[in-house]
């Protein structure tokens, strides 16, 4: 790439949660591994290289991927470890550039434009960051290397599993061309058929409308779709991309009815939710609690709070006085836990001011970090882990 261009990386762990687990356990290599909820009511969280060539996908029913690979390896989703090893890829992406935006805990963007004067070009660089994180965390990672963040994140799409792909701003309009319209970041399946009722399958179709075109298609969102079908996205890369929320959710193996149950899953949820809005060093001002019934209705409701908080007690103790009328005597699915209106912690106010409580905060929560969630709970937690499938932190983007 010219000097005078930027490089951005796209860097993706591949099938990062059921990497780390074959990683964890090495008898699972080379073993189909599914990642996610109950085999019959769960979700495919990850899926490991080893399943997809039986049609296994991230997203799909576990029942459904099951019946595809009968053979795999179904795994729980341990999100408290994957953060850890998140935490260690992300000071590998750090060492290489300080323009680094995480986009989940297993991808980010790279601006490593300043860094080629002493690191090398944008191949050498992506490759160095993938050998590095292969020596220290014995993990794959696929890179995209392009001139901008919607080039680079299709590239690292082509790069998968365990590859570089590079492309030079002269090669663009041949590359993107022939792809199909749903590889355009941010053009969902509607928008996708939208195109298609004008006549457009690929990109070089789509190129023929004019802007006014995409415009009255997609409002003001169509000047955006007019230059990223020509691969132009000056967007910066952001290091310090805000978060909006932070959240847990479980879906449970059976149904739950019985309030005294799920006020038991708001705590551990809330616990969850507390913990990481605290090793973020933020606090937040809204809390939402989200409840799916047997018969698949989501129901919500949020509260504000009039200061900043970052302990589960002040969530709890609000949504316990909602439960019952959320509920409404029905069979509970899924249960979650949602804190947003984030702020720093320097920012907390009358919930922080019990400072005994706030150390003991601290201490529990550097205990769970060495030993993890069973390190240290609340009593009335105790035998509670059985009953229910972690769904906390969603699927996998993508890979």
């Amino acid at each position: 790439m010219a000097r005078d261009e930027r490089t951005i990386l796209h860097c993706d762990m591949d099938a990062f949660y059921a990497s780390v687990e074959q990683r964890d356990n090495p008898d699972l290599s080379g073993v189909p591994v599914l990642v996610g909820g109950d085999r019959k009511r769960g979700v495919v969280c990850a899926c490991s290289y080893e399943a997809r060539p039986f049609g296994v996908r991230s997203g799909m029913a576990m029942a459904r991927a099951l019946q595809l690979c009968p053979q795999a390896r179904v795994l729980p989703v341990r999100m408290e470890r994957y953060r850890q090893v998140s935490e260690r890829i992300f000071e590998i992406f750090h060492q290489y550039s300080d323009l680094v935006e995480p986009l989940s805990v297993d991808e980010a963007f790279i601006d490593v434009t300043a860094s080629r004067r002493l690191l090398g070009d944008g191949p050498e660089i992506a490759a160095s960051i993938r050998q590095t994180v292969r020596d220290e965390l014995d993990l794959p990672v696929s890179v995209g290397v392009a001139p901008n963040k919607f080039l680079a994140k299709l590239c690292s799409g082509e790069a998968k599993p365990d590859g570089i792909h590079v492309l030079e701003t002269g090669d663009v309009e041949g590359y993107l061309a022939p792809l199909p319209l749903g590889r355009i970041w941010g053009l969902g399946p509607r928008g996708v058929e939208k195109l298609r009722r004008h006549g457009c399958r690929t990109v070089a179709d789509a190129l023929r409308l004019t802007p006014d075109r995409l415009r009255a298609l997609f409002g003001v969102q169509g000047d955006r779709l007019y230059n990223l079908l020509r691969g132009q996205d000056d967007r910066p890369v952001d290091p310090g991309r805000e978060r909006k929320s932070v959240g847990a959710e479980e879906t449970f193996m059976t149904d739950l009815v019985d309030l005294q149950d799920l006020e038991r899953q708001l705590w551990r949820l809330a616990d969850q939710v507390s913990r990481r809005a605290r090793r973020l060093g933020l606090g937040g001002t809204v809390v939402t609690v989200k409840l799916k019934g047997a018969d698949r209705t989501v129901r919500t409701r949020s509260h504000s709070f009039s200061e900043v908080v970052d302990q589960a007690e002040p969530m709890v103790a609000w949504a316990q006085s909602q439960l019952a009328d959320l509920v409404g005597g029905q069979p509970v699915r899924l249960l979650g836990v949602y804190l947003a209106g984030l702020a720093p912690v320097s920012q907390l106010g009358l919930f922080a001011r019990d400072e005994r409580r706030r150390k003991l905060d601290r201490v529990r929560d550097s205990i769970r970090d060495r030993y993890g969630e069973r390190g240290l709970t609340r009593a009335s937690l105790i035998g509670l882990s059985g009953s229910v499938q972690r769904q906390a932190d969603g699927v996998e983007d993508g890979d």
